[in-house]
């Protein structure tokens, strides 16, 4: 079978976005996209976070830039001049997408909001990527990762066991900006679709706040119907009840992480799981057939006496044996156990290197290869694939002014003098 051309080719976008929203313009990239970003001449503000590679801080060096910019090309342009704002609104007349996280009506105060860009061209989509919105009373906050994942109800089930005022946990990685991400960017593939049948652009306005509040599982449910407050609970879900452990440190020093508790819901992995534990003379009395009622109680129900010595004897078992050994025999008794592993170890996973998840991206600035995750789906007939790594500052300036909008260089010496690239 012949592979098409990605899904996205042929989409241009503009990427005025800084760390809040890059990770929408990689997703496009990746797809397809001719994903341009625009940054101002001093660079985005994401090429100074951390780290960098080889510990030398670079504006060229950031590996958390690098990973999610890939696929994109890279130009510098000053959109609080007049002259920058013109260039823009040269470039926007050839694009689909308009992509960027400023604050509330800072573009339209430099005649680059909806309304002038859609004069420029009607079909254009521009999708705003803020804290709380464009509109409401929040509309002109600060904000942060964490503030957003605080107030998004986020860190409130991150945590420990919430015993003895234990505090709640920021998930790390600027999580919040990559749920504003991913809510973004299947607005604009939706928004895009929508442009097939009506010929017409429109405003998407995406709030990183409501985004992370879509993403707090069972939390508003329990509260709207029951009004019921989950906990923080250790490595598990949060729920209203308590729930035991999943985790144990096995005898290796490892963690492995047993879903429910490890005690299965279905007889034909029931079953099994007692024989390895008798045969290994650590099952106890588990053969009894009153116990088997445990297996269709689901965790919040396990709190009667004969559920808390299954999982008191399972718990036993398990922190007796090696992690690995727990997690393969796990799974050949159909049982969803695994072992909690570290970035590095991923590294080296052979199913994902055989799926070809995993992506090496030359990076001239060191002189090798760095590893990056790939895409998290395959497409039978369509291509996917990282198209470039992450430009450096101002890489595509040449290429886009002068090739593809046709100024001289001379005038592209005269606008790099007076700051506008």
């Amino acid at each position: 079978m012949v592979a098409l051309d990605p899904p996205l080719a042929g989409v241009r976008v503009l990427e005025l976005a800084g760390v809040e929203g890059q990770y929408c313009g990689k997703l496009l990239g990746d797809m397809g996209a001719d994903v341009i970003k625009v940054e101002p001449p001093a660079g985005d503000g994401a090429r100074r976070l951390g780290p960098f590679a080889g510990d030398v801080p670079d504006i060229n060096r950031s590996l958390p830039f690098w990973y999610h910019n890939t696929s994109k090309r890279g130009i510098t342009l000053n959109i609080g001049q007049p002259a920058g704002q013109a260039l823009f609104r040269r470039l926007a007349a050839c694009a689909d997408v308009i992509l960027e996280s400023s604050s509330p009506g800072y573009l339209a105060s430099v005649n680059l909001g909806f309304d002038a860009l859609s004069q420029v061209r009607s079909e254009l989509i521009l999708v705003s990527l803020t804290p709380f919105g464009q509109t409401g009373p929040w509309s002109g906050f600060r904000s942060s990762d964490i503030v957003s994942l605080a107030l998004g109800g986020t860190m409130a089930m991150n945590g420990y066991d919430d015993l003895a005022g234990s505090p709640p946990i920021r998930p790390d990685g600027d999580h919040a900006f990559l749920i504003g991400s991913e809510y973004a960017f299947i607005a604009v593939l939706l928004a895009l679709i929508e442009r097939q049948k009506s010929q017409q652009g429109q405003w998407l306005d995406v709030s990183i706040h409501e985004a992370c509040a879509c993403t707090t599982e069972g939390a508003f449910a329990n509260w709207e119907y029951q009004h019921r407050v989950v906990r923080r609970q250790t490595a598990r879900h949060a729920q209203a009840n308590s729930t035991a452990p999943w985790q144990h440190r096995t005898v290796d020093g490892r963690y492995v992480n047993l879903m429910g508790g490890g005690i299965p819901r279905i007889f034909s992995s029931w079953r099994p799981l007692v024989a390895w534990m008798t045969e290994a003379g650590k099952g106890q009395d588990l053969t009894e057939e009153r116990y088997e009622s445990v297996v269709h109680r689901s965790p919040t129900q396990r709190t009667d006496p004969d559920s808390l010595h299954v999982l008191e004897v399972l718990g036993s078992f398990v922190r007796s044996l090696p992690a690995e050994e727990v997690y393969r025999q796990g799974q050949v008794r159909r049982l969803p156990w695994a072992i909690v592993r570290s970035p590095e170890e991923n590294l080296d996973d052979p199913h994902w290197r055989e799926r070809g998840f995993l992506v090496d991206i030359a990076q001239p600035q060191i002189g090798r290869h760095v590893t990056v995750p790939g895409a998290p789906y395959r497409f039978s007939r369509t291509t996917w694939r990282i198209g470039r790594r992450a430009p450096l500052l101002g890489e595509h300036n040449v290429e886009v002014y002068q090739t593809e909008l046709g100024l001289s260089r001379d005038e592209l010496r005269g606008l790099f003098e007076q700051g506008v690239i």
